[in-house]
C-alpha cells in the first residue's frame, strides 16, 4: 500500500507542474473579469472581498453597506462569468485575491 501512495503522490506532483502554466492563465483571465465586474465601485469591491465562504448574501450586504439589490446583481454578474462556487449559502470566489486587490480603485493618477 506504501508503494502505491507513493506513485501516487509522484504522479500528483507531476500533473500539478504540468498543470500550472494553464492554471496560472485561468487565474490570469479570472482576476480580470472579476476587475471587470467590479469596476471603479468600491462598495462592490468590499463585497467581494468579504466573499470567504463564511458569509451569506444577507451578512455581505449588512458588512459592506451595500444595498440588497446591488448585492444581487453583483452576484449575479460574478455567477454569470463563472467566479463564484456553486454553495449559494456560503459565497465565496473560486480564486484567491489579496486583499489589496481593487487598491487602486477611488485612487486618481
Amino acid at each position: 500500500m506504501d508503494e502505491q501512495t507513493e506513485l501516487l503522490r509522484e504522479m500528483r506532483d507531476l500533473l500539478r507542474v504540468l498543470a500550472e502554466p494553464a492554471l496560472a492563465e485561468l487565474d490570469k483571465k479570472r482576476s480580470a473579469s472579476l476587475r471587470k465586474v467590479v469596476g471603479t465601485s468600491k462598495g462592490r469591491a468590499a463585497v467581494v472581498l468579504l466573499m470567504n465562504g463564511a458569509r451569506t448574501q444577507a451578512d455581505l450586504c449588512k458588512e459592506s453597506g451595500l444595498d440588497q439589490a446591488n448585492v444581487s446583481r453583483l452576484l449575479k454578474a460574478l455567477r454569470d462569468r463563472q467566479l463564484i462556487k456553486a454553495d449559494e449559502k456560503h459565497l465565496e470566489l473560486v480564486i484567491s485575491i489579496p486583499s489589496n486587490f481593487f487598491e487602486k480603485i477611488g485612487e486618481t493618477s
